[in-house]
């Protein structure tokens, strides 16, 4: 019995190491699948064939960036102190954006509506590049369940794996992260055209926002999110 348990836990142990050594941040993994992406991405921007571009983007992400860890980067909250990715504990739904993105009409109010649903399951994060004075006005449309950070690039403090989530993958950018920080998923927002009702824009934001939160709590959690009629608020 004694021999079984120590086989056991010698296998475990080793199973554990090689699953951590097989881990690559998303720096490294970035370093090794961008140059690629880039050179197709561009002639396909450059003709304009944008189906093309995302589905580059979608092979990069599901066969380069998946299952990487994102690296441990720093930004400053609105209190001016620095904070670390590492401290949040929960499954995160990171957004990097910027003040010159015009949101949707239906885009904040959905994700006001989820965060305050789930923001005891999940951490739900905005990353301005901006600074301070505009991300603190910004702030003000957000939930309190959603930690508004910044980025201010004119200082020329942020890390490089910050710079790299802007300039590699563009804003807005919506990162998936189990509570390792571990990448479930990478996604672009959901588009639709200005101008249609507002209902119509919450509920395809509302449903897109879903999606990746079910992600994050079935993999995370073990728990799934029970199938709902979209609530208008």
């Amino acid at each position: 019995m004694q021999r079984a348990l120590l086989l056991l836990f010698t296998l475990s142990f080793f199973l554990l190491a090689h699953a951590q050594e097989d881990e690559i941040s998303f720096s490294e993994a970035l370093a090794i699948h961008l140059p690629k992406y880039n050179k197709h991405a561009d002639k396909a921007y450059r003709d304009k064939n944008i189906a093309r571009a995302d589905e580059l983007f979608d092979s990069l992400v599901n066969y380069g960036l998946k299952g990487s860890v994102l690296d441990n980067f720093r930004v400053t909250n609105l209190k001016k102190k620095p904070v670390y990715l590492n401290e949040f504990e929960k499954p995160v739904y990171l957004t990097t954006y910027a003040s010159w993105i015009i949101p949707t009409e239906g885009e904040i109010p959905a994700l006001n509506k989820l965060s305050e649903k789930y923001g005891e399951q999940i951490d739900f994060i905005i990353l301005f590049w901006d600074n301070f004075e505009t991300t603190k006005k910004l702030a003000k449309k957000y939930h309190k369940n959603i930690k508004i950070l910044y980025v201010d690039e004119l200082q020329n403090n942020s890390p490089y794996v910050v710079k790299m989530m802007k300039h590699s993958l563009g804003l807005p950018t919506s990162f998936l992260l189990d509570s390792g920080k571990k990448i479930l998923d990478i996604r672009r927002k959901v588009s639709h055209p200005f101008g249609i009702e507002f209902e119509k824009s919450f509920a395809l934001n509302y449903d897109s926002l879903s999606s990746a939160i079910s992600l994050l709590l079935m993999e995370n959690s073990s728990r799934y999110i029970t199938a709902e009629k979209t609530v208008f608020p």
